[in-house]
């Protein structure tokens, strides 16, 4: 559960200051998928980089599974991230010279984990996006559509108990697209893990149980979609940011 009580974020000093974030209250189920979407620059992504840990709250506080993110020092909230919380984004932010299987492993490298259970959790996740067979080969040689199921991997290697993902498929054509969100959903639903999607696009929106609508950094509304989730419709676009 995610539990988001009187958030601001403010950036810049004196009088140069910018409201991102202002009196954000909300609580994320676990398991629950939500969307947040609203205009560029209405605070979507800021908000999910301080609900995940990325960023620092000016005020208010985030708790994610009872824990408290403002009481961790930078190392405790490193561990936490790497432990509770995976990451997609748009642009993959795959390492390009190395191999899937070494890309996969990042989440892991600050955990104490034996080797072994390290190696079974990355053949497990590279299996999961359909990339096991593609362990040992680079990043660069992927195609666009396979660096964001490596991204995949990487965010669910750690089995993490939130999965935000931002513009998830902002940077893939439309079948692709649709083949990313199918996974995405499919982890939702299969794992139990919390999805937060931050998008432009509205029927990948429509597809979460819930949808939280920002504006100049506030909330002006919070839906839960009235039906299940479905497919994306054929022929529907990628939204490109």
């Amino acid at each position: 559960m995610i539990e988001v009580n009187n958030l601001g974020k403010v950036y810049g000093k004196k009088k140069n200051t910018f409201t991102a974030l202002e009196d954000i209250n909300l609580t994320i189920a676990t398991g629950e998928s939500v969307a947040i979407v609203g205009k560029s620059g209405s605070g979507k992504s800021t908000l999910m980089h301080v609900m995940s840990g990325l960023d620092r709250a000016t005020s208010g506080d985030v708790s994610v599974d009872g824990r408290k993110l403002a009481d961790m020092k930078q190392k405790q909230l490193d561990t936490f991230r790497s432990e509770k919380i995976g990451f997609i984004f748009q642009s993959f932010f795959v390492q390009a010279n190395e191999t899937c299987a070494q890309n996969v492993a990042l989440p892991l490298e600050i955990t104490k984990m034996p080797r072994a259970e390290r190696k079974q959790r990355i053949e497990s996740a590279l299996k999961i996006v359909g990339l096991d067979d593609k362990a040992n080969q680079k990043a660069k040689n992927l195609s666009g559509g396979q660096k964001q199921r490596l991204a995949i991997a990487r965010a669910i290697v750690s089995k993490p108990s939130v999965i935000f993902a931002d513009e998830p498929t902002g940077n893939l054509d439309s079948v692709t697209g649709e083949k990313i969100e199918d996974l995405l959903f499919g982890l939702n639903k299969k794992s139990g893990s919390t999805l937060i999607v931050v998008t432009h696009d509205d029927d990948l929106a429509a597809r979460c149980d819930r949808q939280i609508v920002l504006r100049d950094g506030r909330v002006v509304s919070d839906t839960t979609s009235s039906s299940p989730k479905q497919p994306a419709k054929p022929g529907h676009k990628g939204v490109r940011s």
